[in-house]
């Protein structure tokens, strides 16, 4: 009788495992056939079209010199070497501040924790148009950085941080940290929460001091999260568009454009639709993003 039970519960049951199979494998198929078409297909489509030249749709297959041209492109190496500029620089002391600051507001004896939270997260979720408005506002001939710089005595005259090539870079690293902090931040809030207090009484008791504990316990269960949060800042990074364009329209004299600043440039912006030297410069970018992306995975995840 057991046996007869046992059988009939296998034919009961199978039915309806084949059917949930079939389901998820359905699911599974439309989400393959969605990023075959919305991305593999643009990729293949877009590398082909880096081996044409021309403008507008008047393209011939020209090979590799849309490449070669980068070797000899001034521009296209100021751009290159910008980018990884505000990579070197900003990218680190982003990870950094918003680590400490997280740390900071995470502090049960800090008041006023979810005001101090809001107010760090609120510059990501603000219009581009009117992040822009504001920091060129502040950074302007008589904006507020001039005006206390100067009732410091630090400087004698006011700064032209868009005219500068070396002040127009920081007002493009310091506009970036300001904005996209307070959304790091949000990331490792979520990890120290997850951290189990008893850690921190044992590490006291050990006699840890704060500096210790940081960089002990704190650091090392973060990891994950900072390895992802570095990884989607060298992406972004290297995308880097608005800042360029918005706050200072890339100089001056190119002094401050970017990869996709000079891409869309190609494209759209001169008045010459030149998509083949374009698609050219973003099939290099998706090649140094996958190339910096596998570099950190390497680097960050060494699992025991």
């Amino acid at each position: 009788m057991s046996e007869i039970k046992k059988q009939k519960k296998k034919e009961t049951f199978a039915p309806i495992g084949k059917v949930s199979n079939r389901w998820g494998w359905g699911f599974v198929s439309i989400s393959v056939i969605m990023i075959s078409v919305l991305v593999f297909i643009p990729m293949i489509q877009s590398f082909l079209l880096s081996l044409q030249s021309g403008q507008g749709n008047q393209l011939t297959f020209a090979g590799l010199s849309n490449y070669k041209r980068m070797l000899t492109d001034t521009t296209f190496r100021k751009a290159l070497v910008n980018t990884f500029l505000y990579l070197l620089v900003q990218v680190p002391v982003m990870i950094i501040l918003a680590l400490f600051i997280s740390v900071l507001l995470n502090d049960k004896k800090l008041k006023c924790r979810s005001f101090f939270r809001i107010a760090i997260f609120l510059p990501c979720v603000t219009s581009l148009v009117s992040y822009s408005l504001i920091m060129k506002s502040i950074f302007s001939g008589d904006g507020l950085v001039n005006q206390i710089l100067m009732a410091m005595h630090l400087i004698s005259e006011p700064i032209g941080w868009t005219t500068s090539p070396a002040f127009a870079k920081a007002l493009i690293i310091i506009s970036i940290t300001w904005r996209w902090t307070g959304y790091n931040m949000i990331f490792y809030l979520s990890g120290l929460q997850n951290i189990d207090p008893s850690i921190y009484e044992a590490a006291e008791l050990d006699g840890c001091n704060g500096f210790q504990k940081f960089f002990k316990i704190i650091v090392p269960q973060l990891k994950p999260i900072i390895l992802f949060t570095t990884i989607t800042s060298t992406i972004g990074t290297l995308q880097l568009f608005d800042e360029s364009v918005n706050l200072t329209k890339g100089g001056p004299a190119n002094a401050t454009i970017t990869m996709s600043h000079y891409i869309y440039n190609g494209s759209f912006g001169e008045g010459v639709a030149n998509f083949g030297y374009a698609s050219a410069m973003s099939v290099i970018v998706f090649i140094m993003v996958a190339i910096l992306a596998f570099i950190n995975l390497k680097v960050g995840d060494k699992r025991d």
